[in-house]
């Protein structure tokens, strides 16, 4: 998810890390709902205090910069929103890059939350690009997925899931950055008979493709309702790696499949989900993901602007 050229030496977190980002994020965030059902089990990250699983990559992340430095990260929104949230509550201070044309409900939160929200570009990869340039001046940049201890934040809401290990599982999410699945997946290596597939939207398969490639490669990244997994790759990001090492699949659904994830989980099961939300389901409900045992399905987020749920739901 970056127009850089730059690489950064980004290293994978280890399990003693998980461990400690373990005792941060119980110590900011009550665990999140799950809510089973007949085709798949709902682990509601939707009902995070911003929205967004994000925010507990992001609490892990701010809680361990220097309390003299200042953090810069760019956003699609929700990422920002938690590093808003974390930086909020701990007594720090946070600048937020996003696109001009990013989310105007994710905007919109962002300015009332406390951080110094700059808009630049048009893409993601063009907020990301500015907030590396930011950082160069003494920021600590946080990326929101090439990151050891944003990925070990992410990687507590596989300890959420250990009340269902009695049985097989197969952890379901939706990947852009891949942070969240690389965590999860991290998470996932310690116990045997559990399995991790992430879900792309069709219009932005940076994942997939450098996955094939052995290496972050760019790609043209479409329009999608998933805006929260959509863009390129940070060149050289160790989630590329960790993917291939530790997902067991990677499918793609298409935008009917993602809009078809936000109508069920509304009118079948009561929640709200964005698009990035929505993709596991998506996955699930379209037969791209492959199953055994238990299906437990992260609702990642659920800022949606209005008139774009509406509009799913019309249809």
């Amino acid at each position: 998810m970056s127009a850089s050229s730059t690489i950064r030496s980004v290293r994978r977190p280890d399990r003693a890390e998980i461990d400690r980002a373990r005792e941060v994020v119980r110590a900011h965030l009550r665990p999140t709902p799950l809510l089973p059902g007949r085709d798949m089990t709902l682990k509601l990250e939707s009902m995070q205090p911003t929205g967004s699983f994000k925010v507990r990559g992001a609490f892990n992340a701010v809680s361990r910069t220097p309390e003299d430095v200042p953090i810069v990260t760019a956003s699609a929104g929700n990422h920002g929103l938690g590093i808003a949230y974390a930086a909020r509550q701990l007594g720090r201070r946070a600048t937020v890059v996003v696109a001009e044309n990013a989310s105007p409900v994710k905007v919109a939160a962002l300015r009332d939350s406390g951080a110094e929200l700059v808009q630049v570009g048009h893409s993601f990869d063009d907020a990301e690009a500015h907030a590396l340039e930011l950082a160069a001046r003494g920021a600590h940049f946080v990326s929101p997925y090439n990151d050891p201890d944003v990925i070990a934040g992410q990687a507590t809401l596989g300890h959420e899931l250990e009340s269902l290990l009695d049985e097989p599982l197969t952890v379901v999410c939706g990947v852009g950055g891949g942070g969240l699945v690389s965590g999860v997946a991290l998470w996932a290596a310690a116990h045997r008979n559990v399995r991790v597939v992430g879900v792309e939207a069709e219009g932005s398969t940076a994942m997939a493709s450098s996955v094939r490639a052995g290496e972050v490669v760019r790609i043209d990244i479409g329009r999608t309702i998933a805006d929260g997994i959509a863009g390129n790759l940070e060149p050289g990001s160790v989630t590329v790696g960790m993917v291939a090492d530790l997902v067991d699949d990677l499918v793609t659904v298409s935008e009917a499949d993602l809009r078809a994830g936000i109508r069920y989980l509304a009118t079948e099961r009561g929640v709200v989900a964005e698009g990035a939300g929505a993709a596991g389901a998506a996955g699930v409900l379209a037969g791209a993901v492959p199953r055994r045992g238990r299906t437990v399905v992260v609702v990642s987020g659920r800022n949606i602007a209005l008139p774009a749920l509406a509009d799913v739901l019309a249809e």
